[in-house]
């Protein structure tokens, strides 16, 4: 069988070339207060030594894509290369003894610390992106029932559940899980391993309950693990997980320290914690340095999660410092991704004019998988009301309010004006959860033109939803009639109404 050629990297080769020319730049502005007539001579050497580091590197194979070589292998082209290009220096300076051997090592050691970087640079980003491990796939399948019948434990069984379950966590607990989650029914299974692959050993199908009493703040891959709960529970088959909340640790961390200090720890905790495992360079190193221990988790996060993979979410139980969430499969997972690791700049898919779906870019102000939960939050309001939208919703966090009340939030969406998907002014544009509240006529109406920047909602500030219809259907039956007139006003209006009403970013 034919194996397939080495990928070769142009990128690589003219990575080198480029080294050379400023290690021969940087040697040169250190020679050439001493001799300036010899720079000839050494521009001479360093082209010879250019092609020897390039010769042998294309003989070691450096020149393959990073992806094809291991880091070692890389490094140690770089050395042979490197040395080739040193042995070449002697057998030039027997020959021709007028130019300087330390200089002429200078730069080939210049070379070989810059590749260096290069080199790690290249694998370390390879290493983050973990480029290797693909994405969970999720198995089709039909409709599953309960195999389990629904039948009373023995007492000898039910106490050494209730004995695992205090080895975990509280008396009263324990009895909460009791009542809610039927502890004392066949049909119900309690797990405690921080190992996802625990769950891949029970049969499919064979239970109606399953309860995660591992926190998932030290669970590993939690999303798989809920994946895996998913496709062993059967149709509409119940799941209970449980969590720190980082409101309950925050708390915890400003009582123990004294006032002033304990904030800083808080920041602390939360760039190590939070910012640090969301940077998509930094985000595999923290797992593999932590192994996933005590990772912060919001309510919005640990919902959305659930929601991301296929459950609905029916209560949230708070036991003091772990809140407990019962919830049930209720379809099968969205595709999982590789790497969803939610950075401070995010895309959001919004519905534009003729229906089209487009990405509008902003600033992140809320919790990891909130567009997730965005109607079991608005079903927890009794609906859309705009009035709570802002100061009631939690899926906020508290510097995303800041970035809100200052616009800030907004100015990535200057890119979608530049690109021509809205225009200064105009309604908002929606997600399509939002979207579909909206009544079929209104729909009809938003979808004829541009979304805009600037939309009507800071003029008068409805409060709930029926005003904020009334408010855009007013602004787009002025629009059609009388465009660029309709437009001019609305935004002169809500410059007032930022400046003088402290209207601000919902």
């Amino acid at each position: 069988m034919k194996k397939d050629k080495p990928n070769f990297s142009k990128l690589q080769l003219i990575f080198d070339i480029i080294l050379w020319v400023i290690s021969f730049a940087i040697c040169m502005v250190w020679r050439v207060a001493a001799h300036k007539s010899q720079i000839l001579v050494y521009c001479h050497v360093f082209l010879a030594m250019m092609i020897v580091w390039l010769v042998a590197g294309l003989l070691t194979r450096k020149y393959r894509s990073y992806k094809e070589l291991w880091f070692w292998q890389e490094f140690l082209s770089m050395l042979i290369a490197g040395g080739c290009s040193i042995a070449l220096i002697y057998i030039i300076h027997g020959y021709q003894p007028t130019f300087s051997t330390t200089v002429a090592l200078w730069g080939v050691i210049i070379v070989m610390l810059m590749d260096s970087i290069g080199i790690l640079i290249a694998h370390y980003r390879k290493y983050a992106l973990n480029m290797t491990t693909p994405p969970m796939t999720i198995e089709q399948r039909n409709d599953a029932f309960v195999r389990h019948p629904s039948e009373q434990r023995s007492p000898e069984s039910i106490e050494a559940i209730h004995q695992s379950v205090l080895s975990l966590t509280t008396e009263e607990d324990y009895q909460m899980l009791l009542s809610k989650a039927h502890l004392d029914n066949r049909q119900t299974k309690a797990i405690a391993n921080r190992d996802r692959f625990s769950f891949m050993q029970i049969p499919d199908y064979a239970y109606l309950t399953l309860v995660d009493l591992t926190v998932l703040n030290d669970a590993k891959g939690i999303n798989r693990r809920f994946c895996i709960v998913n496709q062993k529970l059967p149709d509409n088959g119940n799941y209970v997980c449980c969590y720190h909340p980082q409101e309950y640790t925050k708390a915890k961390i400003l009582a123990s320290y004294p006032k002033g200090i304990n904030y800083l720890v808080v920041l602390a905790w939360f760039v190590v914690r939070r910012v640090i495992p969301r940077l998509m360079l930094f985000s595999r190193l923290y797992y593999d340095v932590t192994g996933g221990h005590r990772r912060m988790l919001s309510k919005t996060e640990v919902l959305g999660r659930l929601y991301y993979c296929g459950f609905e979410v029916d209560e949230v139980v708070s036991m003091g410092k772990v809140d407990y969430v019962f919830a049930h499969r209720h379809s099968q997972p969205y595709p999982q991704e590789n790497n969803k690791i939610y950075g401070p700049l995010i895309r959001l898919p919004r519905v534009c004019k003729d229906k089209k779906i487009v990405d509008f870019y902003k600033l992140r102000t809320m919790h990891p998988y909130s567009e997730y939960i965005q109607k079991y939050v608005f079903d927890q309001h009794g609906g859309m009301n705009i009035a709570d939208k802002s100061d009631n919703d939690w899926r906020i966090t508290d510097w995303g309010r800041v970035l809100r009340r200052y616009w800030l939030d907004e100015l990535p969406m200057l890119i979608n004006w530049l690109k021509g998907d809205v225009k200064l002014v105009g309604v908002r544009p929606l997600s399509q959860a939002m979207f579909s509240q909206y009544p079929p006529e209104l729909q009809d109406k938003r979808t004829r033109c541009k979304p805009g920047l600037i939309p009507p909602f800071y003029i008068d500030h409805p409060k709930t939803f029926d005003e904020l219809c009334a408010s855009e259907n007013n602004y787009l039956d002025e629009y059609f009639a009388h465009p660029f007139i309709t437009d001019v006003k609305y935004f002169f209006r809500t410059v007032y109404s930022i400046l003088f009403r402290r209207m601000h970013s919902a």
